[in-house]
């Protein structure tokens, strides 16, 4: 659980520091937080039951879909609603957020797994690689959606669905291009998938920037 948590606070802290101006409050971050610990629970049947139906490509697809679908629906029904949400960056803190507390336990799962088999060496470099990662692959998919619905923020509410609609869709594909390129990858390749998730996640980073000075148009 360590192994899953300490890397995923790490990253929340670091992109919470960043909305250090008008931080959010602690309690739903960790409301925030701990939502996204139960989507795995919820995910991993639904991930069993796709494994009896599809297969190859559409098996990635389903899983990556179910993933996305439930992290956003349960920011939704968590935590978007919410008096809190009063800023238009507040949609990428929370969403984020979200998704940190999705990895924390899925990859302590993943490290578990070889860790119960004796094998501590594996367990330290899947950490590693989740840390470097699938982590931030979490953070830029569901990131992602928040900043579709953070420059909707001052639009009407079928704007801002059509808006996180889209984000999710976003999401999805590159969720769904990271996992079909990593399966296939070998170790001249492995560099080159994650360099380009580094690069992405630099860019959310930017447009992150940018949202903080997004304010409501005047009417004429």
């Amino acid at each position: 659980m360590l192994g899953g948590l300490l890397p995923a606070l790490f990253w929340l802290w670091f992109w919470l520091r960043e909305d250090s101006k008008k931080p959010e409050p602690s309690g739903l971050i960790l409301r925030t937080f701990v939502a996204g610990m139960i989507v795995v629970p919820l995910v991993l049947p639904l991930q069993k039951l796709a494994l009896t139906l599809f297969s190859g490509a559409s098996l990635i697809l389903v899983w990556v879909v179910i993933e996305e679908t439930l992290k956003y629906a349960l920011a939704l029904g968590v935590i978007l609603w919410h008096k809190a949400v009063d800023e238009p960056i507040d949609y990428i803190v929370y969403m984020i957020t979200i998704a940190l507390g999705f990895a924390a336990l899925e990859n302590a799962l993943f490290i578990w797994n070889p860790l119960v088999a004796g094998d501590l060496s594996g367990s330290i470099i899947t950490g590693n690689f989740r840390f470097l990662g699938a982590t931030l692959l979490h953070i830029l998919a569901s990131g992602t959606i928040g900043v579709f619905l953070a420059f909707a923020y001052y639009r009407s509410d079928t704007t801002k669905l059509i808006a996180g609609t889209f984000g999710l869709f976003v999401a999805i594909l590159l969720h769904t291009l990271f996992n079909l390129f990593i399966m296939d990858a070998n170790g001249e390749t492995i560099l080159s998938i994650f360099l380009t998730v580094w690069v992405l996640v630099i860019a959310l980073f930017l447009i992150f920037e940018k949202v903080k000075r997004i304010r409501p148009s005047r009417s004429k």
